[in-house]
């Protein structure tokens, strides 16, 4: 069974802010699903439809086998959802609060205690479990959040933008949280991110957000492996951009190729043989050429290659 089921969402806001545009995608049972998108995209406004914090202008969407508008509460009962902004009470203890978030969801007792301690336990927060949570650094606070969505043993886990704040240490500690809960939990999770790396490393499928619009679905290396041939960058010295693009489009060896400030970035079938044509061809029209590197496709090239825009960019604009 799909455990989450999106199809044609749409909403607007306030002065024709198109937020969602037609969003369509499904989650398998037990998957780890990404939403990856830059800031802007349409991936917060997604989750909030689907644990029926907002409704959708148009389409319709079930979490769990429950249509969200017709049965809201029963899809309440079912998630679990971390928000981007922290939920917990910094002035209790790690306890406390997930005590707290068990008592809401109705349990109680030996249960209660039994499934705190787990959670402690799964998260390596035991050692802190009394202290007060202002006390916790942020990746402690944040591996807290998800613990608070866990209590109640929910069907599917929602979480949105989990590491954001976090600093490159933490983020990879929380990767490392995330991929042992979703093998040790055995629920569906989705996650949204602005951050490549982030839906390479967890997904098992995702699906690429760009203006309130889903451009491209599948896992990140099938989206990976569809783009032929390498990908070149080359950093122009004068930035000269638009003759660049021009030039490099022509090419034989050149697949594509497109512009963004100062970078040109093109994929060839062969980065090694291309670079050679490239850097002659730029050359050869008065177009210096500062640097020039190679790489194998990434989610990077599969965002440019669908949307025709850089997600960096569009990353910054969204924020």
């Amino acid at each position: 069974m799909d455990a989450i089921v999106a199809e044609g969402l749409e909403k607007t806001y306030a002065k024709d802010v198109r937020a969602l545009d037609g969003v369509s995608f499904t989650v398998r049972a037990g998957e780890v699903f990404g939403l990856l998108g830059p800031n802007g995209a349409g991936k917060s406004t997604t989750v909030r439809i689907l644990v029926t914090l907002t409704t959708p202008d148009g389409g319709r969407a079930t979490v769990a086998g429950y249509d969200v508008l017709r049965d809201p509460n029963r899809v309440r009962r079912a998630i679990g959802y971390v928000p981007q902004a922290s939920g917990v009470d910094t002035y209790a203890s790690g306890r406390e609060n997930l005590v707290l978030q068990g008592r809401v969801q109705g349990l109680g007792g030996r249960e209660l205690t039994r499934r705190v301690d787990e959670l402690l336990e799964l998260f390596d927060l035991r050692h802190a479990a009394n202290r007060v949570v202002r006390g916790y650094s942020g990746g402690m606070k944040r591996r807290l959040d998800v613990a608070l969505g866990l209590v109640h043993r929910p069907q599917v886990l929602f979480l949105d933008e989990p590491t954001t704040g976090l600093d490159p240490e933490a983020r990879v500690a929380m990767w490392d949280e995330l991929a042992r809960l979703a093998e040790a939990e055995s629920l569906t999770i989705l996650l949204t991110t602005h951050y490549l790396e982030e839906a390479d490393e967890l997904a098992d499928r995702l699906a690429i957000v760009s203006r309130g619009r889903v451009v491209v679905e599948g896992t990140p290396e099938e989206l990976k492996r569809a783009l032929r041939g390498d990908a070149v960058t080359v950093e122009l010295a004068d930035g000269r951009g638009t003759d660049a693009e021009r030039i490099v489009a022509r090419l034989a060896s050149v697949l594509e190729a497109s512009v963004d400030g100062t970078h040109l970035r093109a994929r060839a079938e062969n980065g090694a043989q291309a670079v050679p044509v490239i850097l002659s061809a730029l050359e050869s029209r008065g177009l210096p050429v500062a640097s020039v590197t190679i790489a194998r496709p990434s989610l990077d090239d599969v965002y440019l290659h669908y949307t025709g825009r850089d997600f960096r960019s569009d990353d910054a604009a969204g924020a």
